[in-house]
């Protein structure tokens, strides 16, 4: 393998030494004196090694990035959305490659808060968008802010991606599937002392007094740059006077009295805002001005309800790709953050069919970045937040169906065909499940589910503790990289780091001086 100039000098730069010959593992042929040569997972093997022999770092600037989280999406739903992905297309699963899954560059993230060791979204999403751990519950200020504390979160603001890219001329967007206002959106462009404070009526009169403004006010009043591009999310409540309604005849939760849809408008004369599939479908691309879509009251269904219903709701796809092309038009290049946030609502709720099928439309969305961008200047991230307890166990046949029943082999290695494995207590049992969480009962023994449809979109998988919501995971995460930069994704790095690496990237130090 032919080692370029750009190669070694990365390679000395880690000190690494650049005299070696190549070895029997860069050999022109296969080793045909192995038995197993024409084995079909042997022969695809062979075919990946080969394939990464060729890849070379990019080490060149970004143009844009794309950063997308999986809102919860730990290993174990990385994996069992992969199997459902692959099963919904008529396969086996195991097999399946979700759109992320060759990317060439994979790091694992340590996702825990400055105070806490299993994490939330906010502390979280912070850390990615500004480079720096901070407290669980707090939205865009450094860790030396109490929860909850107007006074203390005054001067301790910490500059986020989005707000250093907008600073440098770049063009930027926001695309999520929860409320705009939530915890990993509002993290790019708010600063509060607590995630909760989404509207007015939700700070307490005894903060107000320190001149905080809700998060919803915040995305309004943002004027960093030229202002954002591009917004696509639920949560026009939040927007609205509690005494007005929305074009769906839904009730605001503003006490101020602002309008900030309305005030939004004034701002952006050329600006366009849209509430529906049908003013989703006819916006002007060819517009100079902003784009605002708040296409629900609270958070964006969920996918599999989505498509089940006649909603008006475009999906996570649909507004990944018009986020892009309408950024692309900007010219210049951009920051664009997508977030799939009801992965991590379907698992509270316990519900892995609804937090699946939203890791599914995650995927179909990388995907469609991946096709109208060029991987050659824009650096696309896939990774999550934080983890859930969400586990996938015990011994299932290949192709088992992932929400289904454990099925297990024969003892010869044969399929027990329509034979659920039986747990101690003599029931059948799921291949998926939490660790706690509304699907645990409070009486002694577990459910019977011999006649239960555990593949049904409103099943709740069993769990151990019984919670009203089932919590957070604090595993690492992973983190998924191609494009300009993706090389410094790699090993065990502290969840902060990837704001580090879209920073180098996007040469924001040199185009901020």
């Amino acid at each position: 393998m032919k080692i370029g100039s750009a190669q070694k000098l990365i390679l000395a730069g880690y000190g690494l030494m650049l005299s070696f010959q190549p070895g029997p593992l860069f050999a022109a042929g296969p080793d045909t004196t192995i038995k197993q040569t024409k084995d079909g997972y042997f022969t695809d093997a062979r075919q990946t090694l080969a394939q990464k022999l060729t890849q070379t770092p990019n080490t060149g600037p970004a143009r844009n990035v794309i950063l997308f989280i999986g809102d919860g999406m730990g290993v174990s739903t990385v994996t069992a959305t992969r199997i459902l992905d692959g099963q919904l297309k008529g396969q086996p699963g195991e097999e399946n490659i979700l759109s992320w899954e060759n990317f060439p560059y994979t790091a694992l993230s340590k996702t825990y808060n400055s105070n806490q060791q299993i994490a939330d979204s906010a502390g979280t999403a912070t850390a990615v968008l500004s480079g720096a751990k901070t407290k669980a519950g707090v939205i865009g200020v450094n860790q030396s802010v109490p929860r909850g504390d107007c006074k203390a979160a005054k001067n301790n603001h910490l500059d986020t991606i989005l707000e250093l890219s907008e600073k440098a001329g770049l063009a930027t967007g926001i695309v999520t599937t929860t409320r705009i206002t939530h915890a990993t959106p509002a993290s790019a462009y708010a600063h509060a002392p607590e995630r909760d404070w989404e509207n007015d009526s939700e700070i307490p009169a005894s903060q107000k007094k320190y001149g905080c403004g809700d998060i919803a006010r915040q995305f309004i009043d943002f004027s960093t740059g030229d202002g954002i591009d591009v917004a696509f999310g639920g949560g026009r409540a939040n927007f609205l006077p509690a005494d007005d309604r929305d074009d769906q005849g839904l009730k605001g939760k503003r006490q101020d009295g602002r309008h900030l849809i309305r005030e939004w408008r004034e701002k952006h004369g050329d600006g366009q805002y849209v509430w529906d599939q049908a003013g989703f479908n006819t916006l002007d691309m060819d517009r100079k001005g902003p784009v605002f879509g708040l296409f629900n009251s609270d958070h964006m269904n969920y996918e599999a309800d989505r498509v089940d219903a006649t909603l008006h709701e475009p999906s996570l796809p649909e507004m990944t790709q018009k986020a892009i092309r309408l950024l692309e038009k900007k010219g210049g290049g951009y920051f664009l953050l997508v977030e799939a946030g009801r992965i991590d609502h379907g698992h509270h709720r316990g519900n892995a069919y609804r937090a699946l099928h939203d890791g599914v439309a995650l995927a179909k969305a990388v995907q469609a970045a991946k096709e109208i961008t060029n991987r050659d200047d824009t650096l696309i991230i896939v990774t999550a937040d934080h983890s859930h307890g969400f586990v996938m166990t015990g011994y299932a046949t290949r192709g088992n169906p992932i929400l289904g029943k454990m099925v297990e082999n024969r003892k010869d290695g044969g399929r027990a065909k329509n034979h659920p494995a039986l747990a101690l207590d003599g029931g059948p049992y799921t291949t998926l499940g939490y660790y706690n969480g509304p699907g645990a009962e409070r009486t002694p023994g577990r459910g019977d589910l011999s006649h239960v449809d555990t593949e049904a979109k409103n099943y709740k998988q069993q769990a151990l503790v019984p919670l009203l919501s089932e919590k957070h995971g604090g595993e690492d995460v992973a983190i998924y990289a191609d494009g300009p930069a993706a090389y410094l994704f790699h090993g065990v790095v502290e969840q902060n780091y990837i704001f580090h690496v879209m920073h180098h990237a996007l040469r924001l130090g040199d185009k901020l001086k």
